[in-house]
């Protein structure tokens, strides 16, 4: 159980984000943490992530400093694998104290049955061919021989490869992704809200079933984020206050 308010945040891609991404993402970090009761990061934090045995990235570190403090205040963090930082391990999980998933998280976030999953590979024709290349990457042979390489060359290896999915929003303006939650929610009546990430296309909405869907977008460029509380769910944009009037919400009720 996650509790409320719950902060979802997805698709930083910190290490080739501007500086001023990652500025505006520790900032609101500060300022969350004085209302969060958990947070969520929803995949692509960093555009790449890897642990060597005694190596991690450059990119980013103050953020994942900033998400141990949450911990260490005994704030719940969840960390959901995306396509870019999928190779997460010790650092994140015992150094870092975050619950670090590699295939999404299911359970109750303030009181809503919620599942969250970052969403790459969901599609069911467009994502064919990245689901046989997502299954390479997360082999466990396939780590430990990426492990061999000198971080230096590993890394550029990586962002060198990576830069069409982190650059633009999908080119289906997240039709795919919404058709996917629209299809699983219906077949799970179970749910009250699912939360994807990857298409860099924020959204809210409430689907024919009356459950929620939420997208939290971006926050490379666009700095969007969804807040959920007993009461409603919040598609917000960082502006300098965590309470900033929302660009759309729904209640718990129609």
């Amino acid at each position: 159980m996650l509790p409320g308010p719950c902060y979802v945040i997805s698709d930083a891609h910190l290490g080739v984000a501007p500086p001023d991404t990652e500025r505006s993402l520790l900032a609101f970090l500060r300022v969350a943490r004085r209302d969060a009761g958990s947070l969520v990061v929803n995949g692509d934090l960093f555009d790449f992530w890897f642990e060597w045995r005694f190596v991690l990235p450059r990119a980013g570190f103050r953020v994942l400093a900033a998400l141990a403090e949450y911990a260490d205040a005994g704030i719940p963090v969840v960390w959901i694998a995306g396509n870019h930082d999928c190779w997460g391990g010790d650092i994140i999980r015992k150094d870092a104290g975050i619950d670090y998933r590699m295939d999404g998280w299911r359970g109750s976030i303030a009181g809503w049955m919620a599942r969250v999953d970052h969403g790459d590979g969901l599609r069911e024709v467009e994502d064919r061919r990245y689901r046989a290349l997502r299954s390479v990457l997360r082999n466990p042979f396939a780590m430990r021989a990426f492990r061999w390489l000198h971080p230096d060359v590993g890394a550029r290896i990586a962002l060198g490869s990576s830069h069409a999915s982190r650059t633009y929003k999908a080119k289906d303006d997240g039709e795919g992704l919404r058709r996917v939650a629209y299809r699983d929610l219906a077949a799970d009546p179970a749910l009250d809200l699912l939360v994807l990430g990857h298409s860099h296309v924020s959204a809210l909405e409430r689907t024919p079933t009356g459950q929620v869907y939420a997208n939290a977008g971006t926050w490379l460029g666009d700095s969007t984020h969804v807040r959920i509380t007993s009461e409603r769910v919040e598609l917000n944009r960082w502006t300098g206050e965590v309470t900033a009037t929302p660009l759309a919400a729904l209640s718990r009720t129609q």
